[in-house]
């Protein structure tokens, strides 16, 4: 006596919505990374600097260190 096959699963997404997906995402790509000037990581092209998000937010903290030691030195 054979087995009954069990149903194949509906797909939770259309394959149409999927496909557009995938389209979106390989467009969405910068085709060239700009690179960190710091530390050689990717960086975003838009960026005035060519900072990546760590060494920019290292260059913040430092600013708001050298804004706060100004007054104590005065």
């Amino acid at each position: 006596m054979k087995r009954k096959s069990p149903p194949k699963p509906e797909p939770v997404v259309a394959p149409e919505i999927l496909a557009g997906a995938s389209r979106s995402m390989d467009t969405a790509r910068p085709a060239a990374a700009a690179k960190c000037v710091v530390c050689g990581a990717e960086t975003t092209a838009e960026a005035a600097e060519q900072l990546c998000w760590v060494c920019r937010r290292l260059k913040i903290s430092a600013w708001r260190d050298v804004e706060q030691q100004m007054p104590a030195q005065e």
